[in-house]
């Protein structure tokens, strides 16, 4: 599910998963699995000692510290030789007389880099007892970013920005939200067709091996290698579902998970886009109503009607007239302005003033500031959540992962037609928020590797699990807090009232405090502690 962070975590989006437990404790150098041997069933296979058995040749990088660790590509074959080499790094513990231990962080994307994030001033996010008490560790998942290898998906140009993205950019049906006739419905499979069979052509010995699954395996080597008996986690928007997919396999190895932001895994492919669709409606509204105690003067209008208004127009104008962009050629369309309103939803704090100006300078007539927001593929990859851009020439495949993981997180229907059928329910659900949604899932539809079903949460002895939740998050919507905390056994809901993509790090000190307890004292958050 898409993620994005504050102006401060642009880079990168954390996420935490902390579970109730036992204090983390080192391993001595004579248990290269970890200290495996006090807790219950937690034995490692003969075939994974090596991995397990790695000792990260610490370096410095900047202010932080940069190492590797291998896995194996194939958990059912470890031996086979194949791997992937996983980039991490560090913050060490501000205390280290009161070092507790690793405190692994994920941003969500899925295809967030873990590595960006600490590099871009991710550590801020997290209060000072914990940085004071944990290393707080950054990862690219594997095929995400610097791990080796990686997903890449482009189609023949090696330029990132010279092929449309499912889901960005512009499309063959982009005069709309809502492709209507047989012309539009086929430029839609095309486009989606064509994407995945690029990450069929240049990825698909990596496909099978890259989903939620092995990669909460690869966090239980790390765990292991950075000297933890249990496993302290932190994970925002999709690293909600690493979280909970560590819980499910490795419930005895938890510590404390904190999952901001979750999404539920019971729900089908359906009703996680038409729900994520209806929040996304749901905070264009929030926008409208509390611009003024948010954005202040920045506000396009008087009140929340008149903005209402005004962006109602816009959706009618840009799709009859696209507006132009300064000192360029293009012009911004309807789904470049759906865009740039959508992706302003995560952090109203950051991006409310910007979407302001935007949309008076578009109600002028000048397209300059929405495509700065979004309408363009360069500031969608800055904008969206999880993602990062990678300096210099280097390849950014965030979006490449994204689809990957992503379609292996649910199954979808193969028949067009099911897509069609749920173009209309969608619309009737979310009104012009919901078909782009299931459009965006059709790339998934021919996708060679079979997807997990939706299940509900099997981790009967893991300890308390942190859920938090905000009532107005656009992406992955309070409801699927809920049931996720309902779903795991000693589930523990925190719930942050406001609007925004997740909580800790940008809300209140409410939301910080409760969090920090529960990470550094794995104090109990109360059932219906609400901030």
């Amino acid at each position: 599910m898409p993620f994005t962070p504050a102006r401060k975590r642009t880079a990168v989006v954390l996420a935490l998963a902390v579970l109730g437990g036992a204090a983390l404790v080192q391993c001595g150098p004579d248990d290269p699995t970890g200290s495996l041997a006090g807790t219950k069933r937690t034995a490692v296979p003969r075939a994974l000692a090596t991995f397990y058995a790695q000792k990260p040749a610490w370096s410095p990088c900047g202010d932080l510290e940069c190492a590797t660790v291998t896995v194996p590509m194939d958990y059912a074959h470890p031996e086979d030789g194949r791997t992937f080499t996983l980039p991490l790094n560090r913050a060490r513990a501000g205390d280290p007389g009161a070092r507790i231990g690793s405190l692994l962080v994920n941003p969500g994307g899925p295809g967030g880099s873990g590595v960006a994030m600490l590099e871009g001033g991710g550590a801020d996010l997290f209060g000072r007892r914990v940085r004071d008490r944990f290393d707080l560790v950054g990862f690219d998942p594997r095929g995400v970013g610097g791990s080796t290898p990686a997903v890449d998906c482009r189609e023949g140009d090696p330029a990132p920005d010279a092929r449309d993205r499912a889901g960005t950019g512009d499309r063959a049906y982009s005069s709309g939200l809502h492709p209507r006739t047989d012309e539009e419905r086929g430029a839609a499979l095309a486009d989606a067709d064509r994407l995945a069979q690029a990450c069929r052509a240049r990825s698909g010995a990596l496909l099978p091996h890259v989903g939620t699954p092995d990669a909460a395996r690869d966090m239980d080597v790390l765990r292991a290698v950075l000297g933890d008996e249990k496993l302290t986690f932190v994970g925002f928007s999709y690293g909600t579902s690493l979280g909970t997919s560590y819980a499910e396999l490795f419930p005895h190895r938890v510590r404390a998970l904190v999952l901001d932001g979750a999404v539920d895994p019971a729900k089908d492919w359906y009703q996680r886009a038409v729900d994520q669709a209806a929040a996304f409606r749901a905070a264009v509204d929030d926008y409208a109503r509390q611009c003024a105690g948010i954005a202040g003067d920045a506000c396009p209008a008087a009140g929340p009607d008149e903005i209402r208004r005004l962006i109602g127009d816009l959706y009618e104008r840009t799709a009859r007239d696209p507006l132009p962009v300064a000192g360029t050629d293009d012009r911004i369309g309807l789904r470049d302005l759906h865009n740039a309103i959508t992706l302003s939803m995560y952090t109203p704090e950051d991006q409310w003033a910007e979407l302001s100006e935007a949309l008076k300078a578009a109600r002028d007539g000048d397209g300059s500031k929405l495509a700065a927001l979004g309408g363009g593929q360069d500031e969608q990859r800055r904008h969206r959540p999880g993602r990062h851009r990678e300096a210099g020439p280097a390849y950014d495949n965030s979006e490449d992962a994204f689809t990957a993981v992503n379609c292996l997180e649910v199954s979808r229907p193969s028949d067009p037609q099911a897509y069609w059928e749920a173009l209309d329910r969608a619309d009737r659900a979310a009104g012009l928020y919901g078909p782009p949604g299931v459009v965006d899932e059709l790339v998934c539809r021919t996708w060679p590797v079979t997807a997990r079903a939706p299940h509900t949460v099997d981790a009967k002895d893991a300890p308390p699990v942190l859920v938090v939740g905000t009532t107005g998050d656009p992406a992955t919507p309070y409801a699927d807090a809920q049931g996720l905390a309902r779903q795991f056994p000693a589930g523990m809901l925190l719930t942050y009232r406001g609007p925004g993509h997740t909580a800790y790090g940008r809300s209140n000190a409410c939301v910080g405090d409760a969090v920090d307890g529960y990470l550094t004292d794995l104090r109990p958050v109360p059932a219906g502690t609400a901030c």
